[in-house]
């Protein structure tokens, strides 16, 4: 294993935990909210949506490593950089939504919609952070196959769950009448 492989074992490695540690947060965020009277909608595509986060890891590794795909240190750093920006995006937008975080759709009802970090501008900032995410990781070590198949089924499994999500606080949340008013990515336009 030469060392640009390592580094790759190495960010792969920090991302894992760090989603470890997101699950953590999120299982406790969800506890607290189903006790409060929370619903949880959409449940059957979060299997998938486990299964396409945590397979990433091992078919970046596995095209790097089968396929010797090479190591070029300028794109490294770079994305090296877009994961650390897509993990500040993240926190801030955990950090937004405070206890009604979690990795699955569960609303409390009558809360009131969440206006405050990332979502002042965006419908769904974190998912942002994951569409960028997955595609740098994989390209951290040229992984492109890793990065385009697993991102265009990132692609179509958010547009169902941002469905059943917006559907959801619709249902349930103030103020969420006016959510079609901010874009849901990118702070320009609809």
């Amino acid at each position: 294993m030469n060392t640009g492989e390592q580094l790759f074992l190495v960010l792969l490695g920090v991302v894992a935990l760090e989603r470890l540690f997101e699950l953590v947060v999120s299982k406790r965020n969800a506890s607290k909210i189903l006790s409060q009277g929370g619903q949880e909608w959409g449940a059957g595509h979060y299997p998938v949506m486990v299964f396409l986060h945590t397979m990433i890891f091992p078919a970046a590794w596995a095209e790097v490593h089968f396929l010797d795909r090479a190591f070029q240190p300028n794109v490294a750093w770079a994305m090296t950089g877009m994961v650390g920006a897509t993990m500040l995006l993240r926190y801030w937008a955990i950090h937004s939504l405070g206890v009604h975080w979690n990795t699955r759709v569960i609303v409390l009802p009558d809360a009131d919609l969440v206006r405050r970090g990332p979502y002042r501008w965006v419908r769904h900032p974190n998912y942002l952070a994951v569409i960028i995410e997955l595609a740098a990781i994989p390209l951290f070590h040229g992984a492109w196959l890793t990065a385009v198949s697993f991102g265009l089924a990132n692609l179509v499994l958010l547009r169902h769950r941002i469905q059943v999500e917006e559907k959801a606080m619709a249902s349930l949340c103030n103020g969420a009448a006016n959510l079609a008013e901010k874009p849901r990515f990118l702070p320009v336009g609809k």
